[in-house]
């Protein structure tokens, strides 16, 4: 049972072997080698990226029995005691199991003693954010005038709950989450190492598991050798991790694009042979999206880590720039439901089939280029559609067409000059979602006269207490807004039948006449009328 894992195996020993912290690695370097070094720094990151690692090589360079250096030898007792973590000036503290203040003022009271072997004692809190108020307040003074010989090395991965007094009393360094390709590299390096098997898909799939943390990805790592028998194979590391191969990911994606129902029904049910992870299924799918997007409008700067080149300028040519953000979209929302369905794999698929059935507003499934996705069916209209104030101002409104994306506020006024006023009114009420008293007011204003300098309307007989200084300039602002500079201007004596709510009234009138006349050809309701005296109550006011 010698066995070591390779997170310690592996764990960089100079500083020069550490990977993707430059900038920490640059200040301490320089701090070592002009002898301006801090007495208190505090490294700060998620787990995995090397706040101990680091603090351990500094450790060593303080220590070195070669001098002090940042480059220590790793040769000599000082170097090698630390390594194996029975240095005695250095005091590995875990303030998640010593958070109070008896702990630290013991801890303080040795603080003054000299170094038993080198020539500089090193306290490494770890996890620092754990300690108590009082603990806190007790480290202060110390921290802030330690003795010459006492170095304080405080790590944390939440900084924010760290005192400010204790942060300005540190040199802090935040260490960034590792990059995709560096923990790949760094996986393929180790493995060559080691002279263990693998595929450069494999390491690829562990590297995006690991999230930025390198120790995560090691450990992956050794998960992925005892279930491979000493190799790494990309179709055992998919099975370990949930995750579904490119080529499955591919045909998902591809039937998306082409709107192919069976092909996506085929897809859903491959995928439900082999049991994913289906919260690792939308994070592909995510990142595919994200992907497409980046190629829509950063040409050869959106390279793909999931899809070859040739996939993704399909995709990218393919589907409309409005349908790629409401796909991310969707998918995002499904990330949220995903964790809380009592079923992942009924709320995947219905998050696969939004995908199919939702579309832009006035949008198109495809897009310029090659075009080989066709358009797809409107969605119909439901009971929900009808429950706005109007039915006319909706009807007016999905009429409109979509407006290109780089239209400018003049060109939606000319778009819109050879509307009449009434209709041009409707479309502006819904689209800009007027609500409480600016809506009550848009709806009793008669329109007018509508040009691109102004935009006239009149006020309704006995509506006079809705226009205020404040409701008057809120209106005017909106409509220049809309119309793209058009002045406001109320009058007063306009007709009530001519305003939006009167529209409003008419269509509630006519909805109530239908269901009149759909109750007395009911033969149920007519039975309850005629047998148990039955009444309608009409809630129409």
């Amino acid at each position: 049972m010698s066995y070591q894992v390779l997170a310690r195996k592996w764990r960089p020993q100079r500083f020069a072997e550490l990977v993707g912290q430059e900038h920490v690695v640059q200040a301490l370097v320089n701090g070592l080698s002009s002898g301006r070094l801090h007495h208190a720094f505090l490294f700060t990151g998620t787990r995995g990226v090397g706040k101990t690692t680091i603090a351990r090589i500094l450790a060593k360079s303080l220590n070195c029995e070669q001098g002090v250096s940042s480059e220590p030898c790793g040769q000599c007792s000082a170097c090698v005691d630390i390594s194996a973590g029975r240095y005695p000036d250095l005091m590995e503290i875990d303030a998640a199991s010593r958070t109070g203040v008896d702990d630290t003022r013991d801890l303080l009271d040795k603080v003054v003693y000299a170094p038993a072997r080198g020539r500089c004692k090193v306290y490494l809190i770890d996890e620092v954010h754990m300690l108590s108020l009082s603990s806190f307040n007790a480290l202060l003074k110390t921290l802030e005038e330690p003795p010459e010989h006492v170095r304080f090395l405080l790590a944390t991965t939440d900084p924010q709950k760290v005192p400010v007094t204790v942060l300005s009393r540190c040199l802090q360094f935040n260490l960034r989450r590792l990059t995709r390709p560096e923990i790949a590299g760094q996986l393929t390096h180790i493995l060559g190492a080691e002279e263990v098997a693998f595929d450069a898909e494999a390491v690829d799939e562990i590297a995006r598991s690991a999230d930025g943390s390198l120790r995560d990805g090691l450990s992956l790592l050794d998960q992925a050798l005892a279930y491979g028998a000493g190799e790494v194979r990309a179709e055992q590391v998919q099975r370990m991790l949930g995750a579904v191969g490119r080529g499955q990911l591919i045909e998902l994606y591809d039937a998306l694009v082409a709107s192919d129902r069976e092909r996506v029904s085929a897809a859903l049910a491959q995928l439900e042979s082999r049991s994913p992870s289906y919260a690792r299924v939308v994070q592909d799918l995510i990142e595919l999206t994200h992907d497409v997007a980046v190629r829509q409008l950063l040409g050869a700067e959106g390279d793909s880590a999931l899809v070859d080149e040739q996939h993704l300028q399909a995709w990218a040519q393919a589907l409309s720039p409005e349908l790629v953000q409401l796909h991310y979209q969707l998918l995002n929302a499904a990330v949220g439901e995903l964790k809380h369905a009592p079923d992942a794999r009924i709320a995947f698929a219905m998050a696969i089939v939004r995908l199919l059935a939702f579309e832009p507003a006035g949008g198109s499934a495809s897009g310029g280029g090659a075009g080989s996705a066709g358009a797809r069916p409107s969605a119909p209209r439901t009971a929900a559609a009808d429950s706005s104030p109007s039915r006319a101002q909706h009807t007016v409104a999905e009429s409109r067409a979509a407006p290109a994306p780089a239209a400018s506020p003049a060109s939606k006024a000319e778009h819109d000059s050879a509307a009449e006023p009434a209709q041009r009114w409707a479309s502006m009420v819904e689209s800009e979602g007027l609500r409480g008293p600016l809506r009550e007011l848009a709806l009793r204003l008669e329109p007018r006269q509508f040009d691109q300098q102004q935009w006239r309307l009149a006020l309704s007989e006995g509506c006079e207490y809705l226009l205020s200084d404040f409701t008057l300039a809120e209106l005017a602002r909106v409509v220049e807004e809309h119309s793209g500079g058009a002045k406001l201007i109320v009058d007063r004596g306009g007709k009530s039948d001519a305003t939006l709510a009167a529209a409003q009234k008419q269509a509630e009138r006519a909805q109530a006449d239908a269901t009149e006349q759909a109750l007395q050809s009911d033969p149920v309701a007519q039975a309850l009328i005629n047998e148990f005296g039955a009444q309608r109550v009409n809630e129409l006011h």
